[in-house]
């Protein structure tokens, strides 16, 4: 399993490329993306014209700071996900990010750990609206990260 990558950038292949490698069986990282996330936000990564969040080439946007990141591992189904173990969780993520949403990773992102996994756990958005949530960060991956501006729709019409 070995995703192409869109971008010809050498620092964001190597960037994407340490992701990968660090998905500790990247069979089943994809195997539980597909059972656990695919349902919605599709086995491509593409949800459109769901009201969901399209993931493909935009996903990598979230990692570019601590609080998009923990936004990422706070949402309900990541964070009360079936997939108890923290390592597994962390490896389906880093292919879904560094796999699924490719050349949205800035140079230098950094895995997902099983420690970091499972520290945001704990903190599971419930209460909090997750449309308004998904907004703030949006919002702050455009202005810090270079996220397009197109990025605030759920999806990119085709």
């Amino acid at each position: 399993m070995s995703p192409t990558l869109a971008a010809t950038d050498e620092p964001l292949a190597a960037t994407v490329a340490q992701g990968l490698s660090a998905i500790t069986d990247p069979e089943l990282a994809k195997a539980d993306y597909v059972e656990h996330c695919a349902g919605c936000h599709g086995v491509q990564g593409l949800s459109a014209p769901a009201k969901l969040p399209e993931l493909r080439g935009r996903v990598g946007y979230m990692m570019c700071t601590p609080a998009t990141r923990a936004y990422l591992l706070r949402l309900p189904n990541i964070a009360k996900s079936r997939l108890s173990d923290n390592q597994q969780l962390a490896d389906m993520l880093n292919f879904m990010v560094f796999g699924i949403g490719g050349q949205s990773v800035l140079p230098g992102t950094k895995p997902f750990t099983a420690h970091e996994v499972g520290f945001e756990r704990q903190f599971a958005l419930t209460s909090a609206s997750l449309v308004a949530e998904r907004k703030r960060h949006v919002e702050t991956s455009i202005r810090q990260c270079g996220a397009p501006a197109s990025f605030r729709d759920f999806y990119q019409p085709r």
